[in-house]
């Protein structure tokens, strides 16, 4: 899996490509997380568009994340979410508890109310 953080104004945007199993860059992600708030960015946006397959300690990942930017008074939101992750999203309930958006644009029309 592939990532990378990219700083916009005050916003963080994560991108995910491939498949988000969290075991073997789970602790790097959650480290650039922690730098990223200690900046005062508490805003997130994931794109997981390319995301392929997320298994469950992907989806600690993606809680551990909103965990600490809420933590922080911040918000996360996750973008256009291939069907397969979305299913698994649902399955979860985890819809309910992530904002949804279909592009970068909505992300920050979303984390700017």
């Amino acid at each position: 899996m592939k990532f990378n953080f990219k700083q916009d104004n005050d916003l963080t945007i994560i991108r995910f490509e491939g498949d988000l199993i969290g075991e073997e860059n789970g602790p790097e992600i959650i480290e650039h997380v922690n730098d990223t708030l200690s900046n005062n960015i508490t805003k997130c946006a994931v794109d997981i568009s390319e995301v392929r397959y997320i298994n469950s300690s992907g989806i600690g990942v993606l809680i551990t994340i909103l965990t600490k930017f809420r933590n922080k008074s911040g918000e996360v939101v996750l973008i256009n979410p291939s069907d397969h992750v979305k299913k698994l999203l649902v399955i979860t309930k985890l819809n309910a508890i992530f904002t949804i958006v279909d592009d970068l644009d909505q992300a920050k029309e979303e984390l700017n109310k």
